[in-house]
């Protein structure tokens, strides 16, 4: 007959847990790490790293750890476009997206599309200086899509309309 058997269930069990889980050699590698660590660290009210951080702080190192950096950045930049190029302009043109570093943006006529891509450099430069987290290295104006006279699945190529001209 062993001690167990002896023994009421309640203490039988309970020295049993305290087998498994209050001897330092039955616990697991981890267990062991953290009492040792809680055993050298001091809990002060005061100590440090106890000071409270700003919520910026901790949205800053999370967005940092998981890697959104870039995608906030270029978020803010599409955001923020009316302060970036000005109200007028930017009345006339807005950014569609972003990829692989090229800003894409769809002006309302040729002649803003145009007059954007003449003003390039200046926008890549304040885009870089405002906004290095996007990664934005060129941008690409377009204008209205000019209608197409290709239709149907049976057209034929050619020159559209103007063939039959005179």
């Amino acid at each position: 007959m062993s001690d167990e058997e002896e023994l009421p269930e309640h203490i039988a069990v309970y020295l049993r847990m305290r087998e498994i889980f209050g001897e330092p050699g039955k616990r697991s590698p981890d267990a062991r790490k953290r009492a040792k660590k809680s055993k050298e660290a001091t809990s002060a009210p005061f100590g440090l790293g106890r000071d409270p951080r700003g919520i910026e702080d901790i949205l800053d190192n999370l967005t940092n750890r998981l890697g959104w950096t870039s995608s906030l950045a270029k978020a803010d930049l599409i955001g923020s476009w009316a302060e970036l190029v000005g109200a007028e302009t930017a009345e006339h043109s807005t950014p569609v997206g972003s990829e692989d570093g090229l800003l894409t943006v769809e002006c309302d006529s040729t002649a803003w599309a145009t007059q954007l891509r003449l003003m390039r450099g200046q926008i890549t430069t304040s885009i870089a200086q405002r906004f290095p987290d996007a990664g934005i290295e060129s941008i690409k104006f377009n204008g209205p899509n000019a209608p197409s006279w290709k239709r149907g699945t049976r057209s034929i190529p050619g020159r559209g309309p103007r063939d039959t001209y005179g």
